[in-house]
């Protein structure tokens, strides 16, 4: 069955947060799976990554990772110092990640976020070739750990290495190992593609998990999103992997920035409420 999730960020105006209370609050309000930010866990204490690994299974609360890479961990800069230092970075999370007990590290893995192309860039062959390289060093290191690195499809006005599921599919193709899969988000996919049920049926088997939101990133079941188009090439494909919900409709801090939010998309919304009024909308239309 199809677990439905919930990024913590929902709820935060920052990145880093103490994730441990979201454990408690996203069973209590219907969820299946909280996923947290990768960096946060890569930079904790042994003992504290400890403490939030029990209290999710103490809970049976699946846990998954997201990160956007910086510009100065961007493993497809061109250049190798910076590369360098991205595919370190990366390194650190997966082992944090494998302590866990592994799971699903998704997001920019392949470049970094929020992004434009660097300057004098027309083409992306020569950034795809550095980001590949990373990559094929990556995998390894996931194989040890038990992690699966997905890389997201994202718009083009946030990042430009890979914007369309045919570009992802390409890009797992060339990697070359099961560590390596794809994560879909369908806030991205209603603005690049033509079809998001296609987009979803082309990247097949690679799809490893799916980011749910509406056109404006309210949460599912809020706005005018095909729900019945997506369940069915969800089906199609045999789709088991988990169902994440991204929304995002508060302004303030970093994450206000970096999302682009400047107004209040849903004022006087009680978070909890929502939430789990959208948990039933997608497990009734989506599972």
């Amino acid at each position: 069955m199809r677990n439905v999730g919930i990024y913590y960020a929902y709820w935060t105006s920052e990145w880093k947060a103490d994730f441990l209370p979201f454990v408690q609050k996203v069973k209590r309000l219907g969820f299946e799976q909280l996923e947290v930010h990768g960096g946060a866990i890569a930079e904790m204490a042994a003992d504290d990554r400890r403490r939030l690994r029990i209290e999710a299974e103490e809970h049976q609360i699946a846990l998954s990772y997201g990160i956007g890479l910086t510009p100065d961990r961007d493993v497809s800069s061109r250049d190798e110092t910076v590369r360098r230092n991205g595919i370190a970075f990366m390194t650190r999370m997966i082992q944090a990640v494998g302590d866990m007990g592994g799971g699903m590290i998704g997001g920019t893995v392949h470049s970094y976020w929020p992004a434009t192309p660097p300057s004098g860039l027309d083409e992306k062959a020569r950034v795809r070739d550095q980001s590949l390289k990373s990559m094929r060093e990556l995998v390894g290191i996931a194989a040890d750990h038990n992690v699966v690195l997905n890389v997201e499809v994202i718009n083009r006005f946030e990042q430009f290495l890979l914007n369309t599921a045919e570009e992802a599919v390409a890009y797992v193709r060339d990697v070359d190992s099961p560590q390596c899969r794809i994560l879909l988000d369908t806030f991205h996919l209603n603005i690049e593609e033509d079809s998001i049920g296609d987009a979803i049926r082309r990247v097949g088997d690679d799809l490893s998990e799916l980011h749910l939101g509406e056109t404006n990133r309210k949460p599912p079941g809020t706005g005018r999103m095909p729900w019945n188009e997506i369940k069915a090439a969800l089906d199609d494909i045999g789709f088991e992997g988990p169902l994440v919900m991204e929304p995002f409709i508060r302004p303030g801090g970093q994450v206000g920035r970096d999302i682009g939010l400047w107004r209040d998309i849903m004022p006087n919304t009680d978070l909890d409420e929502e939430a789990a009024r959208s948990a039933k909308f997608v497990k009734k239309n989506l599972r």
